[in-house]
């Protein structure tokens, strides 16, 4: 039998440390399920802190997090960008 649970029914984002302290953030992704309750923001929001407090800089592939840093500009997020 396939087990039914997967990463289907998961929020997930996904990221890759592309350089010693560099960090790419490639994609959230939420299920239909649970779309329009904000959790792709929480994502977004923990993934950007976490690179602030670990003094990372971050690259934004995911369309979702460039977004997100357009619509909360915050200077400790964008000090942490890499151009």
């Amino acid at each position: 039998s396939v087990p039914t649970s997967g990463c289907h029914d998961k929020a997930v984002l996904l990221y890759e440390y592309v350089g010693k302290r560099i960090v790419d953030l490639q994609h959230t992704e939420v299920p239909d399920a649970y779309r329009g309750r904000g959790i792709a923001k929480h994502l977004a929001k923990a993934a950007l802190d976490f690179v602030v407090e670990e003094d990372l800089k971050a690259h934004l592939t995911c369309w979702y997090i460039q977004k997100y840093v357009k619509e909360n500009p915050l200077p400790q997020y964008l000090e942490h960008l890499q151009p």
